[in-house]
Parts: C-alpha cells; sequence; structure tokens
C-alpha cells in the first residue's frame, strides 16, 4: 500500500468538486473544509492540529483574491498544499555538520522504533554522500542488538564500534576511536525502552553529555499515528533532539504522526524510513509530501531515484534510444534493472504526475515484472536487439526457456510495441496516455 494512500485518497475526494467549479462560494468552500477536517481526523491527524489547520485553509480560500480568481478551485487546492507544506515543517531536512569532524549523531528512541535499523540506513546514505562514517553500539540493553548492529555494518562496509561495560564509556569511546580513524560522522545508537523511564532519560542525557552531538535524531514509528506524537513530547521534556526520523512510512496508509509531529513539537521530520531495504531512507522534503499527497506527483524525487539508480553512460544511452524513438529488449532490461534500484515499484509510480490515479485499483504485481524479465533473457542477443526478428517458432523457443505460455511471450512483443509508440509520442513532446487506460 503506498504511504498515505487512504489520506490522500480522502483529501483529493474531498477536493475533487472544488477543483471542478467554475466559480466557488462560501457553501462550497464550507462543504469542502468539512471533508478535509474528517479526513485529517480519521487519519490520526491531532485534533488540535486539525483545527488549527481547517481554520487557515478556510480564511484563504474564502479571500476575495480566491473566490473572484478565473481559477479558484485550483486556487484552493494550492492553499491546502501550502498549509500541508507548513504543517510538515517548510524548510531545509538537511543534517548539521561541524566544521571539524567527527560530526556526531546520537539516536533516540523507543524499542522497537527501528533505531538500529534506522543508523545502519543513515550511515549508508551518508558514505553515498561522499562522507566516512562509522557506527557506535551503544544499546547495551537489547539483547542482540550489538550484534545486529555489527552485522548490519559488515553489509554497508562501514565500521562498528562497540564495548560491554557502561553505554556512556561506549559512546565516549567509539567516538573517539572515529577520530582518529579519520571518520568524519559517527552515529551512535543508543538504548530504547518498551516505555519512557527515568533510566532510559538519565542515559541518554549522559551520553549526551559526553559525546556532545551535533544532530539528535528521535526515531519513530509512523504506524503509531499519535502514540508516536506522544513519545516525540515526552522525550522533548527531557532530552531536547534537533529532528525526527520517521520509520514504515511505506506502510502508512493514514499519516497522523507525519502531519502532526512538527506542529506539537516544533521539531522537523529530517529523514523517512520508506521500505526494509537498507537504502530505502530519504531526506523528508514536506512540498514533495504535500504534492504526493494530493495526487500531485513528486517529479524531483523520481528524477532523484532515477540519477542514483543509473550510471552516466547507461543514462545518456538510454536517453538517446528513447528520443530517437526506439525501444528494444535490451532497454526493457536496462530500464526494468534501473527500476529495482529506485525501490518498490508502487512507491516509483506514485511519484509520477497523473499516473497513479490512471492505476488505481490495478494490482502491480513485482513478480510479474520478474517473469517478464525471465522471457527476456531467453531470446538471444540480436532477438533482443531486432524484435521483429521473432517469429512463430523462436516464440515457442523463448516459451519453454522462460517457463511461461506462447500467449505471455505474445503479450509482451505487444507491450514493447505499445511502449516504442509511447516513447515516439515523449521524442516529440506530446504526453501519452497508458495503453488500455482511460
Amino acid at each position: 500500500m503506498p504511504m498515505f494512500e487512504t489520506l490522500s485518497d480522502k483529501l483529493q475526494a474531498a477536493l475533487g468538486d472544488v477543483r471542478k467549479r467554475g466559480s466557488l462560494d462560501e457553501e462550497a468552500v464550507s462543504r469542502a473544509m468539512r471533508e478535509i477536517r474528517l479526513a485529517l481526523l480519521e487519519a490520526d491527524v491531532n485534533f488540535k492540529v486539525v483545527k488549527e489547520f481547517v481554520e487557515r485553509v478556510r480564511e484563504r480560500a474564502l479571500g476575495q483574491d480566491v473566490l473572484k480568481s478565473l481559477t479558484p478551485g485550483q486556487q484552493v487546492v494550492k492553499i491546502v498544499h501550502e498549509e500541508l507544506t507548513s504543517l510538515m515543517g517548510s524548510g531545509s531536512s538537511k543534517l548539521a555538520f561541524t566544521g571539524r569532524p567527527p560530526t556526531v549523531i546520537l539516536l533516540a528512541g523507543l524499542q522497537g522504533s527501528g533505531k538500529t535499523t534506522t543508523a545502519a540506513k543513515l550511515a549508508l546514505l551518508l558514505r553515498k554522500e561522499g562522507k566516512q562514517p562509522a557506527l557506535v553500539a551503544a544499546d547495551l540493553q537489547r539483547p542482540a542488538a550489538i550484534e545486529q548492529l555489527q552485522q548490519l555494518g559488515r553489509q554497508i562496509q562501514v565500521p562498528v564500534y562497540t564495548g560491554t561495560t557502561d553505554p556512556v564509556a561506549v559512546a565516549r569511546e567509539g567516538v573517539d576511536r572515529a577520530s582518529g580513524e579519520g571518520r568524519d560522522v559517527v552515529i551512535v545508537d543508543t538504548a530504547g525502552r518498551l516505555q519512557i523511564d527515568e533510566a532510559l532519560m538519565e542515559e541518554l542525557q549522559q551520553i549526551h553529555r559526553e559525546v556532545k552531538p551535533t544532530n539528535v535524531l528521535l526515531v519513530l514509528d509512523s504506524m503509531t499515528g499519535q502514540e508516536a506524537v506522544s513519545v516525540a513530547e515526552a522525550f522533548l521534556e527531557r532530552v531536547s533532539f534537533d529532528g525526527v526520523v520517521l520509520t514504515k512510512l511505506d506502510g502508512d496508509a493514514r499519516g497522523g504522526a507525519a502531519l502532526s509531529v512538527k506542529a506539537v513539537t516544533g521539531k522537523p521530520i529530517k529523514l523517512a524510513s520508506t521500505g526494509e531495504k537498507l537504502d530505502q531512507l530519504e531526506y523528508f522534503h514536506p512540498d514533495r509530501m504535500a504534492s504526493r499527497i494530493l495526487g500531485m506527483g513528486d517529479v524531483l524525487s523520481l528524477i532523484e531515484k532515477a540519477e542514483a539508480a543509473a550510471d552516466d553512460d547507461e543514462k545518456e544511452s538510454l536517453e538517446r534510444r528513447l528520443r530517437a524513438g526506439e525501444f528494444s529488449f535490451d532497454d526493457f532490461l536496462a530500464s526494468y534493472r534501473m527500476l529495482q534500484r529506485m525501490g518498490p515499484l508502487k512507491n516509483v509510480i506514485s511519484m509520477i504526475p497523473g499516473v497513479s490515479k490512471q492505476l488505481k485499483g490495478v494490482d502491480i504485481d513485482e513478480r510479474e515484472l520478474a517473469r517478464v524479465e525471465a522471457i527476456v533473457l531467453s531470446m538471444t542477443p540480436a532477438e533482443r536487439a531486432r524484435p521483429h526478428l521473432i517469429n512463430g517458432s523462436r516464440r515457442l523457443r523463448i516459451a519453454k526457456g522462460s517457463g511461461v505460455t506462447v500467449q505471455q511471450v505474445n503479450q509482451l512483443l505487444t507491450a514493447r510495441k505499445q511502449m516504442e509508440k509511447m516513447m515516439k509520442q515523449l521524442g516529440k513532446g506530446k504526453m501519452p496516455a497508458l495503453p488500455g487506460m482511460r
């Protein structure tokens, strides 16, 4: 399920009538505001946050500049987008880095929020940005936490510093070792508890005093909604943090934590985990998330993912061929493997403006794509480069080689022709409709 799907559907429905209207009156705006209020409350957004949000949108939507404009409905949608962006925290989600390394990042949160995995994901993200990170396993409370971090560290090729006695000493010695070994970022994984207690807060405060972190990030499970926001409030009373990392955002259909935490705590969401894989941690961009919630897509994130997933030669070759309206099965394989590196297909599709709506109700089975890959790999290099060579006997051989039916091979050949047609339209600057979709 794509993130915030339930909230997105309801907000888009609430704004649907407003979008289509050529003129607006107070009654139409009030009706839309009631539906927006209900949608946000059902999404587990904090009641006070909902009340203030709806009041701000209503006040702006009833302004004369909106009601008398040529496209009042679109103006209201724009206002909702701006207020959603503001609600989630307009401004930079970037982390702070000290002029004298190492920069220390302290992760805090309850047990089960995903701190240890987040530590490894953050190390990998920073390594890809050219940093030299190290991890410190200062969670001595949970059995196997050290072993888990060591295993994750090996996977991403980042050193993990450990100890077995005192978490404060482990954190201090870890930062000292990182500094001595020329590491410029140190991520300290601290202990959590099942609930907030005095021992947890005291330990965190001691580690904070000892390592003097540049960034303190609170890791919250977005699936817990308002409970996550309550945890953030409780932490803020004892251990000030600079920002929030939301985990399990890919499974959150409602969005209550993401839409409430900044307004309630005043602290921005810095990062969000969008999947289980270690490369699925992203900087949080409120404006882009607002666009996705309102069905406007997220082109900037899509471009960033595509650029990260393909090397320069691959991008240039594919772009050149697509501009020429060519789409061989070799191009298909290159595109498919690039897509795989971009993350779950549903998440990628949700970033394309208009396409997620066209695919509403269509089940996207990623195993089907793997089956398609098997068909393509059963072709000879000549067949992949020149699909018109594939006659009846070749289709039979390809079907047997990939364990599918001839009909499935035929379907793929037809789909490739449609894709090539779409690419030719795109090359001429036209926006094609998806084949088989209205």
